[in-house]
This record gives structure tokens, C-alpha cells and sequence, in this order.
């Protein structure tokens, strides 16, 4: 589809189109005791990589997109890590790729989360000490494998991004719980184990449904993270939905704290049939923006590190909107000096 054919469709194309050059967060924003880094859930989204959307004509492979990426970005979220587990090949080149002090937050892959995964997307030497009666299903949970499988699940994950790690380029692992997944005893044991299993690896916490913050719950939630350290990702996404997250702000690590925006496509969030560049389709206009900018100032001023990703990642609007943003905080953090 061409860009005037996506301005006829989508008044919010017309917005983020023709500002290839001017896109990007720049630097990390230092403030006295820490820093904001602001970046997108994805460099590689089939939506973003045609010519003059973010990367030039002529950026066209894998390495010129992540090179063009980092050069304008601090931060970038690996969204591939969900589906297919990593490879320590893979990780060595984006360290390659990117300059000094760049960082990658990495999704948690699905089985790690209580989600299901397609046991063709496993690597060989997993799928291989399946039972036979597993290895045929079209999906697989971690209810399903025999524990010495759920093992080396996470130990592929951990090795997979070693060299992340070992460059100082790993930000945090993002443990993100399905809709499914309620507030209880055995929910918060999970959350444990799994940054146990990870071995140290700085994890954060996002919840897909509600009542975690709903009246009942959101102390204990809170308190949970706050007593075990566990940086909780504050989100702005769809409201007035049954899974809904409210856009509880709050610091639950002094270490980290992480923002995450889905967009506020409400007709779209819960239906099964979208396709995700249709469910994120959502362009923020500076006065969203805005609005949350205090908020993230404060939050930053109470931890050593902060993350902003821009998950609305249809076309440019992620990298529209993560530049807009950065500049708002850039600017507030100007005048308070």
C-alpha cells in the first residue's frame, strides 16, 4: 500500500507521515539520580520496514535497519524472543550492531508465562525430547512439558542472551502474564520462580488483566512487588474492558521501573481475530502524551533507570510517538535544571 493510499484510509497516517529525518529519542535523558531511556517494541515490524516510513530508501537489511535504529534510539523491546526462543548468534550480532551503552529489553518467550507455543517453533534439540503425543499438538503449554523440557526451556532462553548480558547491552526481561492469569498465591509463587529461574537477570512485570488493581487487589499487588523488588511495568492501553489495566502509576524497585504504551484501540484489544498491527493501530497525540509526562518524570526521579516503549507499533507511529515524547521529557527536565 502507498503512503497516500494509507493517508486515504487512516487520518493518523497523514500525522506521522513525511518525518523520516526528524525521528528519534536521542540520548538518554539524565536526571540527577538516573536516567530516562525512550524507544519502540520493534525495529523490524513488516508495517515499519517499507521505504520512507522510518528507515530511508536504500536502509533495506537486517543490519542497516538496527544500525539506523540504534544511531536514533537508546532503547529498542525484542518482541521475537515470545516466539521463538533466542539464539546466542543472534544476540552477538545485535551487540555488533548497536553502540555503546545501548540497551535491549527482551520479552519473556510465551511457555515462560503461562502462554501457549507452537512446538514447530521450538528448536530441534527441545522438540526432540518431546513425547511423541506432545510433539503433534498445535500448541503447547508449560503445564504440558515434562520438567527436565520446562528446564532447558529457560536455560535456552538464558543462554540465548548471554552475550547481551555480557556486553552490559541486556536492559530487562519482560514478564509479561496473559489475560488469564488472576491475582493469587500461586500466581505470585510463579512470578518468583521465574526470576528465580532467570538467575539473577533483571525481570520486570506486566499483568494483561485488571483485577489485579481493581479495589480488592491493587495494595497487595503493589506490595508484592514493592517487598521482592520487582520493577511492575505501568501501562496505557484500552479502558472500560473487561481485562482493562488501569494506568496505576507507581515505583515498585528502586533499581527500575518500566512504561509500556499499547495505543487505545478499544475495539480491537480483546477481539482474537485482529492481526497485532491492527490491534496496536494507534497514533497518541501530543496531549496524551503530555499527560503522562509528569508522571514519568516522577516516577524516574524515585530509581536509577526508566524505560519508555512505544508498543503502538503500526507504521511510523511508534517512532512518531516515542520522539514526541522524549522531546516533552526532555524539555521538562530542561526547565526544572
Amino acid at each position: 500500500m502507498t503512503a497516500a493510499a494509507d493517508a486515504a484510509h487512516d487520518p493518523g497516517w497523514a500525522k506521522a507521515a513525511g518525518r523520516v529525518e526528524a525521528l528519534g529519542a536521542g540520548p538518554p535523558i539524565h536526571l540527577p539520580e538516573g536516567e530516562i531511556r525512550v524507544g519502540v517494541a520493534s525495529w523490524t515490524d513488516p508495517t515499519m520496514t517499507r521505504p520512507g516510513i522510518f528507515y530511508p530508501r536504500g536502509v533495506t537489511g537486517a543490519e542497516e535497519r538496527l544500525r539506523h535504529y540504534a544511531d536514533r534510539f537508546p532503547l529498542v523491546e525484542v518482541d521475537a524472543t515470545y516466539y521463538a526462543l533466542p539464539r546466542a548468534e543472534t544476540a552477538q550480532r545485535w551487540v555488533e550492531r548497536t553502540p555503546p551503552g545501548f540497551v535491549f529489553d527482551l520479552k519473556a518467550h510465551a511457555l515462560m508465562t503461562g502462554q501457549p507455543s507452537e512446538p514447530k517453533r521450538l528448536p530441534p534439540p527441545i522438540r526432540e525430547e518431546l513425547p511423541p503425543e506432545l510433539a503433534q499438538r498445535p500448541r503447547l503449554y508449560a503445564r504440558d512439558l515434562p520438567p527436565a523440557v520446562l528446564d532447558e526451556v529457560w536455560s535456552t532462553f538464558r543462554r540465548g542472551i548471554e552475550p547481551l548480558r555480557e556486553s552490559g547491552k541486556l536492559g530487562v526481561v519482560l514478564l509479561q502474564y496473559p489475560r488469564w492469569v488472576f491475582p493469587s498465591h500461586q500466581a505470585r509463587e510463579q512470578i518468583l520462580e521465574s526470576r528465580e529461574r532467570l538467575g539473577g537477570l533483571s525481570v520486570a512485570v506486566e499483568f494483561r488483566h485488571g483485577s489485579w488493581f481493581n479495589q480488592k487487589n491493587a495494595e497487595r499487588t503493589l506490595r508484592f512487588l514493592e517487598e521482592h523488588s520487582l520493577p511492575y511495568v505501568v501501562v496505557d492501553e484500552p479502558q472500560g474492558l473487561r481485562s482493562s489495566v488501569p494506568p496505576v502509576v507507581a515505583a515498585t524497585s528502586p533499581e527500575l521501573a518500566v512504561f509500556r504504551f499499547h495505543g487505545r484501540r478499544a475495539d480491537a484489544w480483546e477481539r482474537p481475530d485482529v492481526a497485532s498491527a491492527e490491534r496496536f493501530r494507534y497514533l497518541y497525540d501530543p496531549d496524551q502524551l503530555a499527560d503522562w509526562a509528569p508522571a514519568i518524570l516522577a516516577v524516574a526521579a524515585k530509581v536509577r533507570r526508566t524505560h519508555v516503549v512505544m508498543n503502538n507499533c503500526f507504521a511510523n507511529y511508534a517512532v512518531v510517538n516515542a520522539t514526541e515524547l522524549a522531546g516533552l521529557l526532555r524539555e521538562r527536565v530542561g526547565r526544572s535544571s
